[in-house]
């Protein structure tokens, strides 16, 4: 059946009003991921604390005019987050160790030259940056239109960010970005996320130190 422009106009504005909500948060992100691509500057948390923290932030409570502790914030399920948490950092120790022998890895971390208490403050704002645009407001900025969907959503990019770094690693945010969205949409909370995330992070850091 032959549509007229002014029906497919209609169409169109329909479904803008439909998912107004959800494609102004997966436009901005993805912007603001363009944005934190393009302008890189030094020290790197200071770009992840801009682009991923700080502007999600204004978005949600500015544009949105919504609570932001409602975007992963709130402890959530500890309970349940608590057992996901001990249980994943034991069971990732062993492939964290395996992945660290292989020589791509081991160059691309032995890299850092910087100290390990500079290190871990560090790991800390750009882990709770990361965890907060995906585990936080991509993750709840589209879970009531999309439901368990918004997992896939946050964690397409997730994967795609870790390009430049190890071919594995960058594979294994496939996995990892999956789970810790689910984590994150099963507890309302994206803090067993950042715990697992940083642990990793730390732990890389001292296999690569000694």
């Amino acid at each position: 059946m032959h549509l007229s422009i002014r029906e497919e106009l209609r169409a169109l504005l329909q479904y803008v009003r439909r998912n107004g909500r959800e494609i102004l948060i997966v436009c901005l992100a993805t912007l603001y991921l363009v944005l934190y691509r393009y302008h890189r500057f030094e020290p790197g948390w200071q770009r992840h604390l801009v682009f991923l923290t700080a502007l999600p932030a204004l978005t949600i409570t500015v544009i949105l005019r919504e609570n932001i502790l409602n975007f992963g914030l709130k402890a959530g399920n500890c309970k349940l987050w608590i057992k996901h948490v001990v249980i994943v950092c034991i069971v990732c120790t062993g492939f964290i160790y395996a992945a660290s022998r292989l020589p791509a890895v081991h160059l691309y971390y032995t890299q850092s030259k910087a100290n390990f208490f500079n290190y871990i403050l560090e790991r800390i704002i750009i882990i709770f940056s990361i965890e907060f645009f995906f585990r936080g407001f991509l993750l709840f900025g589209v879970k009531k239109q999309f439901k368990e969907g918004a997992i896939l959503i946050q964690m397409i990019p997730f994967a795609i960010l870790h390009i430049g770094k190890p071919e594995i690693e960058t594979i294994g945010c496939i996995l990892s970005g999956t789970y810790l969205g689910y984590l994150a949409y099963r507890t309302n909370s994206l803090w067993p996320a950042f715990l697992i995330h940083l642990y990793a992070n730390v732990l890389n850091k001292i296999i690569h130190t000694l």
